[in-house]
């Protein structure tokens, strides 16, 4: 199932598995003057394909190596001919098989190793420059693309919410904090975020400064129930009532738990 909306000059590019007639998880792409930004699961693959089959796409770029933003990367490559590129930590990654959990098999599939590029530091197309700025914090080897001179940053995963409720147990919050601050840095007028799961901000800036916000609060919350000598599951029942039931959905990977051990573990 795809579906497409166009804000300014870039299209986004909404992916999910269809069941029953009914998307079960969408991921987004952007195509933008001939440059594709992440390629979707591997359920959605043959229809990516057959949607940039008539249009300009003369490169592409993984924002890192997870299931969801590399599943066409095989048949972009070997039908469509087109380079791959990914952050140097992701490169290996992409190029081996994955290792998947149940719930990530049913949701986004296996996608097939492929042989991709590193990112070199800027990427060009006819009309844009695009500094590559590495953001680990999600994953190792993240990078995001930023267009300065339009403010645009294709931010992958390490925005999602301003107020996340669980993580995966590799998600580093102290290194998604560093990244956040870093991209608000950035010289540039506006700071646009098209992020992987849809979400376009217009005030990206605003958005990663709550987050940050939020998460040097939790932070500090954990810290003193931790000092009172609680342990991390009775931390999670004060400050959320409980474990989500996300943890259950996928197979104890997004737990509240994650988040307070990674928020423990900030500033240390």
């Amino acid at each position: 199932m795809i579906e497409t909306t166009t804000f300014e000059d870039v299209m986004q590019i909404r992916m999910s598995r269809e069941i029953d007639g009914k998307p079960v998880y969408w991921v987004a792409a952007y195509l933008i003057d001939g440059l594709l930004i992440d390629a979707g699961c591997s359920y959605t693959a043959e229809e990516l394909v057959a949607f940039l089959g008539g249009r300009d796409v003369r490169q592409v770029v993984n924002t890192h190596f997870h299931e969801d933003h590399v599943g066409a990367n095989h048949i972009l490559k070997t039908r469509l001919g087109l380079d791959i590129y990914a952050p140097h930590g992701s490169v290996p990654l992409i190029g081996q098989a994955a290792t998947l959990f149940p719930y990530q098999e049913m949701v986004w599939g296996y996608p097939l190793p492929t042989d991709v590029r590193p990112l070199p530091p800027v990427v060009r197309t006819q009309n844009h420059i695009f500094d590559v700025i590495e953001t680990p914090g999600h994953s190792e080897g993240h990078a995001v693309l930023v267009e300065k001179a339009r403010g645009w940053c294709f931010s992958g995963d390490i925005f999602a919410r301003e107020r996340m409720k669980f993580i995966r147990p590799e998600e580093d919050m102290g290194e998604t904090v560093a990244s956040m601050r870093r991209l608000i840095a950035l010289p540039t007028e506006r700071l646009i975020l098209f992020t992987s799961v849809g979400r376009i901000v217009e005030d990206g800036r605003q958005a990663l400064q709550e987050c940050i916000l939020y998460l040097e609060d939790l932070s500090g919350q954990a810290k003193a129930l931790s000092q009172q000598g609680l342990g991390v599951p009775e931390v999670v029942r004060k400050m959320f009532g409980g474990e989500h039931g996300f943890a259950e959905l996928t197979n104890g990977q997004y737990t509240s738990e994650n988040l307070v051990r990674s928020v423990l573990k900030m500033g240390n």
